[in-house]
């Protein structure tokens, strides 16, 4: 079994004197791809901000890689191997695609390794070297978000947190998109830490999940595990009837792998 490299324990986070999140306490597995899943405002994107020091958190811990990074300085966390995929891609709209792809690199001082592996985020993304001349700005959304994962891969991460990566997206590039994130999984052994309002999506991606609600914990299992339970089977996939039977999948393609 692998080893967590990733551990928040009784973590609470605020902005003023509104509490978002409330004793979370999570583990993710090395390799494995992990999700939160929510109602907008339950506090899914605070633990991400929280992880990756974006936001202090009043009290509690977060352990990367064995190492305490509560409230660290977000650019050194990223140093340690922890890249993080905002909500809305938060591209630099003025600067060219390559030069938004230099930018993930920007903690690293190997020059030649982030040139590498600019030529490697690109495989994964044919479409942003067509346009790696062009203004971030002037890509289609889902241009954005594939060149926020890309430049998130630039930084050699050993973990990425992706905050709704499906948000604004059509349904095809929402799985073009969600395949890419697996392939990056499976291929590097990047372990992906997925905040997604799509639960279906989410639940047929990910290894193991947690339920959020009201910035509170209320429920974790394997993912295969959450789909059978009656409450998420209501309230996140739209199901009310029993049973699986003659539902279509989307599962993970072994040619991924």
């Amino acid at each position: 079994m692998s080893e967590e490299i990733l551990v928040l324990s009784n973590v609470e986070s605020a902005y003023g004197p509104i509490r978002a999140i409330r004793g979370v306490s999570l583990k993710v597995r090395e390799g494995e791809i992990a999700t939160v899943l929510g109602s907008n405002g339950a506090g899914k994107s605070t633990i991400l901000k929280t992880i990756s020091g974006i936001i202090d958190p009043r009290r509690g811990s977060v352990h990367f890689r064995g190492e305490d990074i509560t409230a660290r300085d977000p650019s050194l966390i990223v140093r340690r191997g922890l890249s993080h995929v905002p909500e809305g891609r938060e591209v630099f709209a003025l600067l060219s695609v390559r030069d938004n792809l230099l930018m993930g690199g920007y903690t690293r001082g190997d020059r030649d390794a982030v040139r590498r592996d600019i030529e490697l985020a690109m495989q994964y993304f044919p479409i942003l070297r067509e346009r790696r001349d062009q203004d971030a700005g002037l890509l289609s959304g889902g241009q954005q978000q594939m060149l926020s994962i890309a430049r998130a891969l630039v930084a050699s991460p050993r973990m990425m947190l992706l905050d709704e990566p499906s948000l604004g997206l059509s349904p095809k590039l929402t799985q073009e998109i969600f395949e890419i994130v697996v392939r990056i999984n499976r291929e590097r052994g990047t372990t992906i830490l997925l905040v997604e309002q799509n639960a279906n999506m989410a639940l047929n991606v990910a290894d193991y999940g947690y339920v959020l609600e009201n910035g509170r914990i209320v429920m974790e299992d394997r993912c295969s595990a959450l789909r059978e339970k009656d409450d998420v089977r209501e309230f996140y996939l739209g199901m009310k009837d029993e049973g699986v039977r003659g539902e279509r999948r989307w599962k993970k393609k072994k040619t991924w792998r």
